[in-house]
């Protein structure tokens, strides 16, 4: 019989921990603040660009953001299996707060994107807070729990872009990475104390943890698809939030930073995607809920190209355009709510490699759709950045039905 994975300070009883949802709350505000710089410099383009002088290399800046996350997922979340949580989660979170404080006075390009990658890096303390939940709830709960824990993940980067918009327009772009450390700092100091100490028990060294996660790629078929459908539905997501800042703010549309800041908000309603797309898994719906994921993105698409076409108005355009982002957002959260919840449901001794694994092979996808939106818009304009993010979608949406008629023809043999 294997040891015990977790020995933790709340009661043995399954129901217990989360019998209210005052720890749910808890970890979602957590994680909510700890994602708030992922995202932010997707609105602070035209400043950062007019005050540091990127030129092309604009977009390197969320590019690198999101894959110094990647690389916090593969190198740091896989501690969550060998180390005390609460003290690894606080020591992550303290360098992020550095590193923000680092981007704020960076006083050169290269600083500042040395910066972005390693605030990538330490934002991955928020993935270590997602098994830390998972752990502590039942098999019959977790679709909910991660659900719910996930709206704060969703709040935090769907609040990160206007906020970053707001605070960057009152106080420029190094007084909202100032504040976003603030911020980081405040939350730990209150939330981390008051967090369940979960202690793994006889984990392997951390080179060995390293070298497992290549087998549990091998080795978990769930995992690899999961992945492989968030990574692309991150890359039509990016390819587009990348984008549509700056085409919000030229000719025809015209948007200020404050109107920029609310169209990013049109995406708020959709965290509470998360929570219903968990219990509709919790149900045994993960299959058909996956596939209206997808297709929602899939229109959404080509209702984000049709908004900027010959012959619409500009109040028309903006409304298309919040419209799309509204559903490209609902789609993508609700794929990566059944996703968080299928992962957590396998081997639960490695919890924290696998979530690593998932979040960060689906960020190189999200990197590289922000690495493309930029190239796009200059050659293609709006309707080559709606065809990138359709392809993207696309891919997930047949790979997903690939899969299902595959598994169909297996089971009948």
């Amino acid at each position: 019989m294997n040891a015990p994975l977790f020995e933790t300070e709340v009661a043995a009883t399954p129901d217990a921990p989360f019998a209210n949802d005052v720890p749910t709350v808890r970890f979602a505000l957590m994680v909510a603040v700890a994602v708030l710089p992922l995202y932010a410099s997707q609105t602070l383009i035209p400043s950062l660009n007019a005050s540091l002088h990127l030129g092309a290399a604009i977009t390197l800046v969320t590019a690198l953001t999101l894959l110094g996350y990647a690389a916090g997922l593969v190198g740091l979340v896989p501690l969550v299996d060998r180390r005390p949580n609460r003290a690894l989660i606080a020591g992550t979170l303290c360098a992020q707060v550095v590193c923000l404080v680092v981007a704020a006075v960076a006083p050169t390009a290269a600083v500042f994107l040395g910066a972005s990658f390693a605030v990538g890096v330490t934002a991955s303390a928020v993935q270590m807070l997602v098994p830390a939940a998972a752990s502590l709830a039942p098999p019959h709960m977790r679709g909910k729990v991660v659900g719910n824990v996930m709206s704060g993940l969703m709040l935090g980067i769907l609040l990160s872009r206007p906020l970053a918009s707001v605070v960057g327009g009152a106080v420029g772009w190094r007084g909202f990475f100032a504040v976003d450390a603030v911020l980081v700092a405040v939350a730990t100091l209150l939330v981390v104390p008051r967090l369940p100490d979960i202690r793994p028990v006889g984990a392997p060294s951390y080179l060995a943890l390293i070298a497992s996660m290549g087998r549990l790629v091998a080795h978990e078929p769930v995992l690899r698809r999961r992945a492989l459908y968030q990574g692309l539905l991150m890359a039509g997501f990016n390819a587009f939030w990348s984008s549509v800042a700056v085409v919000l703010a030229r000719s025809p549309l015209k948007l200020d930073s404050t109107h920029i800041a609310l169209f990013a908000l049109a995406g708020g309603g959709s965290v509470i995607i998360a929570p219903l797309a968990g219990r509709l898994g919790d149900r045994g719906h993960t299959t058909r809920t996956t596939m209206v994921a997808h297709g929602v993105a899939i229109v959404a698409a080509f209702v984000a190209a049709w908004a900027l076409s010959d012959g619409v108005s500009r109040a028309v355009s903006i409304g298309l355009l919040a419209v799309a982002a509204l559903a490209i957002d609902g789609g993508v959260i609700a794929d990566q709510a059944l996703g968080r919840r299928a992962i957590n449901l396998l081997a639960p001794q490695s919890r924290g490699r696998v979530n690593g694994l998932y979040t960060g092979l689906f960020f190189i996808g999200s990197a590289g759709g922000a690495a493309v939106a930029g190239p796009a818009l200059a050659r293609w304009g709006w309707p080559g950045v709606c065809a990138v993010a359709l392809v993207f979608f696309a891919a997930a949406g047949l790979l997903h039905l690939f899969d299902c008629l595959r598994s169909r023809t297996t089971a009948s043999l």
